[in-house]
C-alpha cells in the first residue's frame, strides 16, 4: 500500500499530550482529598465536578501511545526500537525518582518511602512486575507501556507490515475480550483488557495515517471504542472509590473517550496538519517529565502551603512550578543524558553483532539482523504517555 505522510511531524499530537497530562494534574490537585486533608467539593465546588474525570488523561495517553509507537517502528530493527525507547524513557525517569525521593524524605507529609530497596528496584522501571511499591503512584502506567513495547517488539521480529499490524489488532482484541473469562494470569497480564482498546485503536489510526482509511480499519476503531466503555465503572471505582463511582454519572467519561478517539482520528486523517508551532513541540517535550514529578512533589507542596495560600492560586502556582521543573529536566537531563545513552547503547549492540558468527550474519540483500543499529537512525520523535496517578 502507498505510504503517506509517514515522516511528517504531527504538532497537534504534542499539544494533545500536554492536555492529557494537565487533565491528570487537575485530577490529582483538585479532585483528591489527600493533599488538602478533606474532601475538595467544598474547596472547589464547580471545578471538583470536572476534575473527578481527569484520570481519563491516562486513557488518552494510551491511545496516543498506540498511534505514535506504531508510526515510529516502520523500517526499524528491534535493536533500534529498544535503544530509542530506553534512551527516551530512563533519563527523565531517573531524575523524577531522585527529586521525588528528596522531597518525600525531607517533607514526609503526604507520602513516605518503605526503604531504599524500593527506590533501587524502582530505578529498573520493572517494579510493577515483582510487587514492589512505586516510589510515586503514577509510575504504574510505565509498566503498562513496557508491556505494550514488548508486544510491539514481538511483532517486529516477524516484520512490521500492514498485514502483521492487522493480525496484531485481531489477536490482541480476542485475547483482551477473552481474558476475563479465561482467568489465566499470563494472558490477562499481557492482554490488558482495560487498556487494550486504546492501544489497538491507536494502531489502527496509525495505519490510516500511514496508508489510507478503509472499512477494515474503521471497523477496528469502532469495535475498540465500544469495548473501551466496558471498564468505565471499574476505573471510576479505582480512582474515586466505590461509593463515589456509584453516585457519579458515567456519561462525561464516555464523552471524553469519544472526543479523544475523534481527535486522534482527525490527526490521523490530516485534518490538523496546519496546526503548527514551536510551542507545541515544547509542550510535547514537557509532558513526560511533568507526569513523572507532579504527584508526590506537587501534593507535598499543596499540603505544606494549603493554610497559607488561597486554594486556586496554590493549584495554579504549583502547576506552573511543576511545568518549570519539567522543562529543566528536559533541557538539563533528558536531552544530554538521552543522547549519551543512545550513542552508548548503539555501540554496545553493534559490539554484539560483531560477535555473531560470520555464517549467521545477513548478506547484502538479506534483512538486517534484529540487533543491528544503524549509525543513521533518526532521532526519537515521539514520547510515551504518560503515564498518570494516584490510582488513575
Amino acid at each position: 500500500m502507498a505510504e503517506r505522510r509517514s515522516g511528517h511531524r504531527l504538532a497537534a499530537l504534542d499539544g494533545l499530550r500536554l492536555l492529557a497530562a494537565l487533565m491528570v494534574v487537575f485530577y490529582h490537585y483538585v479532585a483528591l482529598a489527600r493533599p488538602w486533608g478533606h474532601a475538595t467539593d467544598t474547596i472547589f465546588p464547580t471545578a471538583h465536578q470536572v476534575a473527578q474525570y481527569g484520570w481519563l488523561g491516562v486513557e488518552v495517553f494510551f491511545l496516543i501511545s498506540g498511534f505514535v509507537i506504531c508510526r515510529s517502528v516502520w523500517g526499524r530493527t528491534v535493536g533500534e526500537f529498544a535503544v530509542s525507547r530506553l534512551a527516551r524513557l530512563f533519563p527523565a525517569y531517573w531524575a523524577g525518582i531522585l527529586l521525588t525521593v528528596v522531597v518525600v524524605k525531607t517533607w514526609p507529609e503526604v507520602a513516605s518511602l518503605r526503604g531504599w530497596d524500593t527506590v533501587i528496584t524502582n530505578l529498573t522501571m520493572l517494579q510493577g512486575g515483582n510487587d514492589t511499591p512505586d516510589v510515586d503512584p503514577v509510575y504504574w502506567t510505565l509498566f503498562v507501556e513496557l508491556k505494550f513495547y514488548l508486544i510491539t517488539a514481538v511483532v517486529m521480529l516477524f516484520g512490521v507490515t500492514y498485514r502483521n499490524c492487522l493480525i496484531l489488532c485481531g489477536v490482541w482484541t480476542a485475547a483482551a475480550a477473552l481474558a476475563p473469562v479465561l482467568k489465566t494470569p499470563l494472558i490477562t497480564e499481557f492482554a490488558m483488557p482495560q487498556y487494550a482498546p486504546f492501544f489497538i485503536a491507536g494502531i489502527a489510526f496509525s495505519l490510516m495515517c500511514r496508508h489510507r482509511p478503509n472499512a477494515v480499519l474503521w471497523a477496528i476503531v469502532i469495535l475498540q471504542l465500544l469495548l473501551a466503555q466496558r471498564y468505565i465503572d471499574d476505573r471510576l471505582a479505582v480512582n474515586l472509590g466505590a461509593a463515589a463511582a456509584d453516585a457519579l454519572p458515567t456519561w462525561p467519561a464516555r464523552i471524553v473517550i469519544v472526543a479523544a478517539f475523534a481527535l486522534i482520528g482527525a490527526i490521523a486523517l490530516g485534518a490538523c496538519d496546519r496546526i503548527q508551532g514551536k510551542w507545541l513541540t515544547t509542550a510535547g517535550a514537557l509532558t513526560y517529565p511533568l507526569y513523572l514529578i507532579h504527584l508526590n512533589i506537587g501534593m507535598t507542596l499543596i499540603h505544606h502551603f494549603r493554610d497559607r495560600v488561597p486554594a486556586p492560586a496554590l493549584v495554579a502556582s504549583v502547576t506552573a512550578l511543576m511545568l518549570a521543573v519539567a522543562w529543566l529536566i528536559h533541557r538539563l537531563v533528558e536531552r544530554p543524558l538521552g543522547r549519551w545513552l543512545r550513542t552508548a547503547m548503539r555501540r554496545g549492540i553493534d559490539d554484539v553483532r560483531r560477535h555473531v558468527p560470520p555464517h549467521r550474519r545477513p548478506g547484502r540483500r538479506a534483512a538486517p539482523h534484529p540487533l543491528t543499529v544503524s549509525d543513521t537512525v533518526q532521532n526519537e520523535r515521539t514520547t510515551p504517555p504518560a503515564r498518570t496517578f494516584e490510582s488513575a
